[in-house]
């Protein structure tokens, strides 16, 4: 077996809640040592989230969790801060999401002097708005972030109210964009032999998800509207309901959109009952056919996508029309063998329970000490010789305590003194 991606690289873990053990989790999966420092007796704050919990154990935590060992230190003690500083000084990055640099001095975390400790260190903070500009230093959430980022204002159907996005996605964003600067961090050190600083915010990695609205914006100085389930330079590339439920259809090409023509003609041929006459607006089903190709394939309002998403409506109108003849899976049928994007639309319990994502390792099992075996979302990144790995789940709160003060080397003696100091 291949030597993990990441061996020998040792992170030191002082994040809580989501962005930052969602950063860390994935470089434990390619086989980084991930020591997470948390609080004796309460953990990360993620551990009392919940329900659900599975004995005890809060399924919010186990998910972001794994592949971790977990040190309990009390860094209001300096005998807990000798024992950081010790690891500090072997480690390869510490990752903290303390907003403000006072507390971070406080404890002995800052930049400077963890770097003096150690010049080949990656220091990472991860924060709500980073260490510059009028909002430094402020504390921050997912929430804010979203609300702050204009994609709160954007999400929902254009008569709602702002929305949230179901899951945490600024902090799963800024996750994926600490490791990625980790990892560059690390590549540059080959050449340089010294660590630097990143300084990761929510904010600025939340605004990167508006992506093309953003250059629509900054070319042109319009405020973009609030589109709903539509794609502002796209058509028709949304959900559309057929006759028992809602599926997506995806045309992204000239050539897609033929083929929907084409797709919804044949399919009018083929059931030639009263309703598909109906829906062709036509006498009988045999001039079905030629009726979608006059209606969709001739009309030149829907020649070109410039011109579909000028007269999006009448579109919308047209095709609602003709799948509502059909139910989800038919038009799935149709549209899959015509060589049309397209795809249902599944409830979470349906979209984790897919094979296509069991085939893909996306659901894995692991063994937890106290909550028994627990399935937990898989890695994404599908490396070929040294894949991601789960190779233990997320630990008990000071489970490594003993082992890691062992590997710094204190005594059995000086542990028990630590103990005894409420310090572990």
């Amino acid at each position: 077996m291949n030597t993990p991606a990441l061996d020998g690289i040792t992170v030191v873990d002082l994040t809580q809640a989501l962005a930052g053990p969602y950063c860390t989790q994935l470089l434990g999966d390619f086989g980084a040592r991930v020591i997470k420092i948390e609080r004796p007796g309460s953990g990360d704050q993620s551990r009392g989230w919940g329900p659900p919990f599975v004995e005890g154990e809060s399924s919010y935590f186990m998910g972001t969790n794994r592949n971790k060992e977990s040190l309990s230190l009390d860094l209001g003690k300096p005998e807990a801060r000798e024992v950081l500083h010790r690891l500090i000084d072997r480690a390869d990055v510490l990752i903290h999401n303390m907003p403000r640099r006072g507390s971070q001095a406080k404890l002995g975390i800052d930049a400077d002097t963890v770097r003096a400790r150690n010049p080949r260190l990656i220091w990472v903070a991860i924060s709500g708005f980073g260490f510059s500009g009028p909002e430094a230093e402020k504390p921050g959430y997912d929430v804010i972030a979203q609300g702050m980022s204009g994609t709160m204002a954007l999400t929902g159907e254009p008569e709602s109210g702002p929305m949230r996005f179901p899951t945490p996605m600024a902090d799963i964003t800024t996750g994926m964009y600490a490791a990625m600067g980790i990892l560059t961090a690390l590549y540059e050190r080959e050449r340089s032999g010294q660590g630097q600083e990143l300084d990761v915010a929510l904010l600025d990695s939340q605004v990167t998800w508006l992506s093309n609205v953003a250059s629509a914006y900054l070319a042109t100085g319009t405020a973009p509207p609030k589109r709903g389930n539509v794609h502002p330079n796209i058509a028709p590339y949304q959900p559309f309901r057929a006759a028992d439920g809602w599926f997506i259809l995806a045309a992204g090409t000239e050539e897609h959109w033929r083929r929907v023509v084409e797709a919804i003609a044949g399919e009018r041929d083929n059931v030639g009952d009263a309703a598909t006459a109906a829906a062709a607006n036509t006498a009988g089903p045999t001039d079905a056919s030629g009726r979608v190709r006059t209606e969709l394939g001739e009309d030149p309002r829907f020649q070109s996508n410039r011109d579909r998403v000028a007269h999006r409506e009448a579109m919308e109108e047209l095709l609602e029309r003709y799948f509502s003849t059909a139910p989800v899976s038919r038009w799935i049928e149709v549209f899959e063998k015509a060589g049309v994007p397209c795809g249902p639309i599944l409830p979470p319990e349906e979209a984790l329970e897919h094979p296509q994502l069991a085939a893909r390792q996306m659901i894995l099992e692991t063994e937890h000490a106290t909550a028994g075996t627990v399935r937990v979302l898989g890695n994404p990144i599908k490396l070929g010789r040294t894949p991601p790995e789960v190779t233990r789940a997320a630990p008990v709160l000071g489970g490594d305590t003993d082992q890691l003060l062992q590997e710094l080397g204190f005594s059995p003696e000086e542990i028990e003194g630590l103990r005894d100091s409420e310090a572990i």
